[in-house]
């Protein structure tokens, strides 16, 4: 028990102080966290810190998934809904076919086999392609399509590499029960989201307690998946829908109280977990180190041209279905292109080099086994795939993003300066209402039609995206009347969102401002 303290002390530390270097060096923390548990992992004398596959999948991956999706613009997920299936339904299948046949032909390993490796390496980390994406001044549309992408293809490679390791293990195979499976457990994985995302809204619509409520966002991703995969279906696609849908109704259901807590609490968890699993990926470098030192199969020049090989397929593969799947449906159908027509190339190109892979691989290249055919070079193929992408492509990403000239379009910070206008000008409407039906109310709605004004001004003077000055409590009446007019601002942001006017994103940085007010007036 001593010895698992300490290890956590000593990961909580380790934390600390490479997200600190991170920020000083202006590296995404992912990236440093697994250099720094490399380079950890190379001391002699610290007690190993083995991985264990369950509690990837059982401890971390539910609530890394879940807030990606709680905090995902359903109007944004669904605009992009075309590229985000080629990407991780589509992109993730290719990839599986063009690795087993690589790994077949060039390092002589059973084409089933080659499949689970195809279905280990595919699927870009989710928790990377969102920690790096965020930090970096691009369009939001490229984030939402690497985001989107992250959401959905750890579920696609995770199906195909249970029926991958089945065919290893039983030697059968078959395309269409395996296809119908494919749908069957997508399907119960939505299912079964859907409901756990019904009951949580149904639970906050009728407990108003902060901390009761965040203890429950807790629960929820681990009620979502671990039913899920008792039932035989998709616990990510389950994770994954009930937080797109919890996530769309939160602005309507939660407290302010809830959303100013429950926002640091989140963020918190995610940032700890974050570093456990990215400094936990390079602290298995002396155990995959040791199982292929004890396995005489091959030499250190094949390992390393087996290394070389899959690394640039992963990456090349990317490249070359991006480019088509991104332009070819344009030329074929004219339909698509007048409805959204032809991207930059230089987004394209982004979207193409960001494939970032993480703990789901190396989770799934643990879980196995020593029995399994060819394990210990599957997990070797893994880990090295996962360091060169986080590595390579993700230090290059910020150079070849200035290199490229690209700069965030602009186009959420006009859509939230247009919904604070339209917000604030609706309150003012109320207040005025409210004083020609109320004259004897005049002194207060004066000093609070006032401060609307001059938000108004401000707004359509600079952009200033403040949305209220600091409020005191001058009466009983000032208050209530200030938080009529706050209801009103919640009420037209919300049926700018559900009218596609605005994005949930823009929805909750308002939103945020208006409890920030709210709270001020207590």
């Amino acid at each position: 028990m001593t010895e698992i303290v300490e290890i956590f002390v000593g990961l909580l530390l380790a934390v600390a102080i490479i997200a600190l270097l991170a920020r000083k060096l202006h590296i995404p923390y992912p990236i440093l966290f697994v250099i720094g548990g490399l380079l950890i992992g190379c001391i002699p004398g610290l007690p190993r810190v083995h991985l264990n596959s369950d509690l990837v999948f059982l401890f971390f991956l539910p609530p890394l998934l879940f807030p990606a999706a709680l905090f995902t613009s359903w109007r944004d997920f669904k605009a992009n809904l075309r590229p985000i299936s080629f990407l991780a339904v589509g992109l993730v299948l290719f990839t599986i076919v063009i690795v087993a046949w690589l790994a077949h032909h060039f390092m002589k390993l059973p084409l089933a086999a080659g499949f689970v490796l195809g279905a280990i390496i595919s699927p870009p980390d989710a928790i990377a392609a969102t920690a790096i994406a965020q930090r970096l001044n691009i369009p939001s549309r490229i984030v939402t399509i690497l985001e989107g992408e992250s959401l959905v293809n750890d579920a696609t490679a995770l199906i195909a590499y249970r029926f991958a390791v089945v065919a290893v293990l039983t030697g059968t195979f078959s395309l269409v029960n395996a296809g119908a499976q494919f749908v069957l457990v997508s399907l119960g994985g939505v299912a079964i989201g859907l409901l756990v995302g019904w009951l949580a809204v149904q639970f906050h619509k009728r407990v108003d307690d902060a901390p009761i409520e965040i203890t429950v966002s807790l629960l929820t991703p681990f009620v979502a998946y671990l039913p899920a995969e008792r039932l035989g279906v998709s616990g990510v696609l389950a994770v994954v829908t009930a937080g797109l849908y919890l996530g769309r109704r939160m602005p309507e259901i939660l407290s302010y109280r809830t959303r100013l807590q429950g926002g640091p609490v989140w963020s918190m968890v995610e940032f700890l977990l974050n570093g456990f699993v990215f400094i936990l990926i390079g602290l298995q470098l002396p155990d995959i180190l040791h199982n292929l030192s004890a396995n005489k199969d091959y030499t250190l020049g094949q390992l390393v041209g087996y290394a070389l090989i899959i690394s640039v397929a992963v990456i090349l593969i990317r490249i070359l279905w991006v480019f088509p799947a991104t332009y070819i449906p344009r030329l074929i159908l004219k339909k698509i292109c007048a409805n959204d027509p032809y991207p930059d190339w230089r987004h394209v190109t982004i979207v193409a080099w960001t494939g970032m892979r993480g703990v789901v691989s190396l989770a799934a290249a643990l879980a196995l086994g020593d029995k399994f055919p060819g394990s210990d070079l599957i997990l070797f193929l893994t880990f090295i795939v996962i360091i060169t992408t986080l590595i390579v492509q993700g230090l290059s990403l910020p150079p070849l993003i200035r290199w490229l000239g690209i700069e965030d379009d602009g186009a959420e910070l006009q859509e939230e300066r247009e919904a604070r206008l339209k917000a604030n000008r609706a309150a003012l409407n109320r207040l005025n209402e409210i004083a020609e039906k109320n004259p004897t109310k005049a002194d207060v709605l004066q000093r609070l039609r006032i401060e609307y004004e001059d938000h108004i001004r401000q707004i359509e003077g600079d952009g200033t995206t403040t949305v209220s000055a600091s409020l005191r409590l001058f009466s009983a009446e000032y208050e209530r009347l200030s938080h009529v007019a706050l209801q009103v601002e919640r009420t037209t942001l919300i049926q700018l969102r559900d009218t596609n006017v605005i994005s949930d994103e823009v929805l909750r940085h308002i939103q945020r401002d208006i409890d920030l007010a709210e709270i001020r007036l207590k």
